[in-house]
């Protein structure tokens, strides 16, 4: 008896979470109908983060409810991710970025699909990351740095912050690309690995556009090159690298925003269009620029779906190629 109520409770409970989706959906014409949660993966005051909330702010003028952000750190953005993948009220997104698409190949345990269970609503935008040495670097270009990696396998050090982190993702894409062998020191943000290149106890980091062009701007590191695929009008001086002979290694950190898989197309199209039209306000570019961002994105579902889903295939390759294991 006791086990055909049992029976009867989970039953109940598999068909209450299956009506909750559509129900939340039932208003798709006057969506959004109380306020919109958006989980960030970053902490306060990151890239990712101002990012997220200066398009919730738009969001917020531009539709009848506020569109109020949340710092949902830890696991390489996992738990946000898990979040908004199981939520069914409607009104939760995901603001993540690049970290996004390592995620299956790096956690062999996930309680959520990456693709499958969230929809992208646009990808953003994509930002640079920059090459940098110590300002006292015998190394001038890029070529440079590579022979004298070459010369002592293993023994040049380069900075990582995070596992999956983007800091580490490009860090791993340029070695792989030049055939090298370095050892990676760990950080715990890209600000203690600053102050070691800048004393020259690193050979190599790689920094976020925003932050790194600043350092190089300011004498405390060399800048060599910018990961994206064209120069920054922030230093176009500086070549990209591709141009220092490595196209294999070029590498913009993006964010996308993203939403359960049981979105309707007529709200991920809504949102898309009040996205992409905060996104083309001079202002708001402005901002981004300030913030880094090379490239303003703003593409509709299908393409940013086919854009994520190409960077989780890419990556989950790079990283097995590089002896890097789901744990």
């Amino acid at each position: 008896m006791r086990l055909r109520i049992a029976y009867a409770v989970r039953c109940l409970g598999v068909l209450a979470s299956l009506s909750a989706a559509p129900a939340a959906w039932a208003q798709t014409a006057e969506w959004p109908t109380r306020p919109v949660r958006v989980l960030v993966i970053a902490s306060a005051g990151g890239p990712t983060d101002l990012v997220a909330r200066l398009i919730s702010d738009g969001l917020s003028k531009r539709m009848p409810q506020r569109f109020v952000v949340e710092n949902r750190t830890g696991a390489g953005g996992n738990i946000a991710a898990s979040a908004v993948a199981h939520a069914t009220d409607g009104h939760t997104l995901l603001f993540t970025n690049t970290s996004h698409s390592v995620n299956r190949a790096l956690y062999a345990r996930l309680d959520y699909d990456p693709v499958k269970d969230l929809v992208p609503v646009t990808v953003v935008a994509e930002s640079p990351m920059v090459l940098l040495v110590p300002p006292n670097s015998p190394d001038r270009t890029v070529q440079d740095l590579v022979a004298r990696a070459r010369q002592a396998p293993g023994r040049l050090r380069y900075a990582t912050a995070g596992n999956g982190g983007a800091l580490q993702l490009v860090s791993l894409l340029f070695i792989h690309a030049a055939g090298l062998k370095m050892e990676e020191v760990a950080y715990r943000g890209s600000a203690p690995a600053v102050l070691d290149i800048a004393a020259g106890r690193l050979d190599m980091l790689y920094d976020a556009g925003i932050t790194g062009f600043a350092t190089a701007q300011g004498g405390q590191a060399r800048a060599l090159a910018v990961s994206a695929a064209q120069r920054s009008p922030v230093m176009p001086d500086v070549p990209t690298i591709g141009e220092a002979g490595f196209p294999g290694a070029t590498f913009s950190v993006w964010q996308v925003m993203m939403a359960p898989s049981a979105t309707p197309d007529a709200v991920l199209r809504k949102l898309h269009a009040e996205t992409a039209a905060v996104l083309g306000e001079e202002a708001t570019r402005a901002q981004l620029r300030t913030l880094g961002v090379d490239r303003i994105l703003a593409n509709p579902p299908d393409e940013a779906r086919n854009y994520v889903a190409a960077e989780v295939t890419r990556w989950g390759s790079i990283l097995r190629d590089a002896g890097i294991n789901p744990q």
